[in-house]
């Protein structure tokens, strides 16, 4: 005989998922929002700013930001260019999301601040919204996004999806509906609106195309529509979620090992976006403990050229995106493939000493040193690792003298258990910034722009965010 469910932890009678969420959402005071949430809100407008200054010269932000018919009210930031509250937002997201140095929600491979920063940014500043409006907008959107990432961990990614692109149509959708002042009942029929525009499939892994870029722009774009729709009128299912044929039926192989209440689940009273982390390298999150175990052996003696072969024990989930195809892994096609292999980055750490934005450019995917050593490190899948509860790394070196050395790094380094602090969140914006071309003036301006948006009485021009 089945258990019966928990009623306590189930929906009332006839309220779905999404509305419970919406009064959850709706219902936020920006005052009372705890202070550890805050703090995540505000590093992550410093972070995404600093990631749109980085990308800006590139050739897909170009690409994006040609596609958009112009003139409009909202900041391209590091552009001239003013576009539509959508357009901004689609920009901005994918240029924030571009390099993947974003933030992550720990534990899953979502990475909230470039998706719901474009789109309550954009809102707040078109509808001339406070900085509490984007406080609130921000940290409902990252607490959806988190609590959908969470509902059935890598199921998306096997159904063969994007979880950033598809979870992030909601969470901006929360994002921008909060920041424009929905009631409940319109925020949770933008919920259901952005679960038929949320998109996004992982076939970017075969070659390291560009769609991966565009998805948070695109999953921003997609929940200002839902957002205004919902504020006009329009109907969306509030069955989203939890619906026979609805989100979670649509985009993962799940079926009933779901576990939906997580997204209504002690609102309020415990706060999965205060985990959210911020990464030290500009490449895929899984790859950076394996990069801190290379940094490591380096900086005790160890030389690239007296390396005859590398095991990194590894997460099964991992396998798929970050080894195989191993011969596509160690021989990357493009500088963008790159940053999704493990034996790359690993190669860069111990040849260069650094993974930062100049690991993955053209020429050095080309580099005959970094390939070498690249081709000589492999991978086996460890039982016991506890991915995706914890991010670690594990490289096992063999010298040509026959020496053994061995490195471990127990955890995300950004994350929960060793976070960035506030100095190095600083550097890595002026970093990124001087990547981008931007001038240290107009990058400190840029910097003290973003790091007071949350305290704007009223968000305006946001000039110093803007050209550069």
């Amino acid at each position: 005989m089945s258990e019966k469910p928990n009623a306590d932890a189930l929906p009332p009678p006839g309220q779905a998922l999404a509305e419970r969420y919406a009064e959850f959402a709706t219902s936020l005071d920006a005052s009372r929002i705890p202070e550890v949430v805050r703090a995540v809100a505000r590093r992550q407008v410093i972070d995404v700013a600093g990631l749109c200054l980085a990308a800006r010269r590139t050739d897909y932000v170009e690409s994006v930001l040609n596609a958009c018919e112009p003139p409009g009210q909202c900041t391209v930031i590091g552009h001239g260019r003013r576009l539509i509250p959508a357009d901004a937002a689609m920009v901005n997201g994918t240029a924030a999301h571009g390099e993947d140095y974003d933030d992550t929600f720990e534990g899953t491979p979502v990475h909230p601040g470039a998706v719901v920063v474009p789109a309550a940014l954009a809102c707040a500043q078109r509808w001339r919204r406070s900085g509490s409006d984007l406080l609130a907008g921000i940290a409902a959107g990252d607490e959806l996004m988190c609590r959908l990432a969470l509902v059935s961990p890598g199921e998306i990614h096997r159904a063969g999806f994007h979880p950033t692109a598809v979870i992030g149509a909601l969470g901006a959708a929360a994002a921008a509906g909060v920041t424009l002042g929905l009631d409940a009942t319109k925020l949770a029929s933008a919920l259901g609106i952005a679960g038929s525009l949320a998109s996004g499939i992982i076939e970017y892994l075969a070659e390291g195309t560009w769609t991966k870029r565009l998805h948070a722009g695109w999953a921003a774009r997609a929940g200002i529509h839902a957002a205004r729709l919902a504020a006009c009128g329009f109907l969306g299912p509030r069955t989203v979620l939890d619906g026979r044929h609805g989100f979670f039926h649509a985009f993962t192989n799940a079926g009933a090992g779901a576990d939906l209440d997580m997204v209504g689940r002690e609102l309020g009273a415990r706060w999965h976006a205060a985990h959210v982390a911020f990464k030290p390298y500009p490449c895929g999150t899984m790859a950076q403990p394996f990069i801190d175990c290379a940094l490591s052996l380096r900086r005790d003696g160890l030389n690239a050229e007296e390396i005859a072969s590398i095991t990194c024990r590894v997460g099964e989930g991992t396998v798929h995106r970050l080894w195989e195809p191993l011969g596509e892994k160690r021989r990357p096609s493009s500088a963008y493939s790159a940053k999704f292999s493990v034996p790359f980055c690993v190669a860069a750490a111990l040849t260069d000493g650094a993974v930062g934005l100049g690991q993955f450019s053209e020429p050095k995917v080309r580099d005959p040193k970094v390939l070498s050593l690249a081709g000589r490190i492999g991978y086996e899948v460890d039982p016991a690792n506890e991915y995706p509860a914890n991010y670690s790394g594990h490289l096992r070196v063999v010298t040509v003298g026959g020496e053994v050395r061995e490195a471990v790094q127990p955890h995300l380094r950004g994350g929960r258990r060793e976070p960035l602090d506030d100095g190095e969140l600083t550097a890595k914006f002026l970093a990124n910034a001087a990547h981008g071309g931007v001038g240290p003036g107009p990058a400190a301006r840029a910097l003290e722009c973003a790091g007071g948006l949350l305290d704007c009485p009223e968000l305006g021009e946001l000039s110093d965010l803007a050209s550069q």
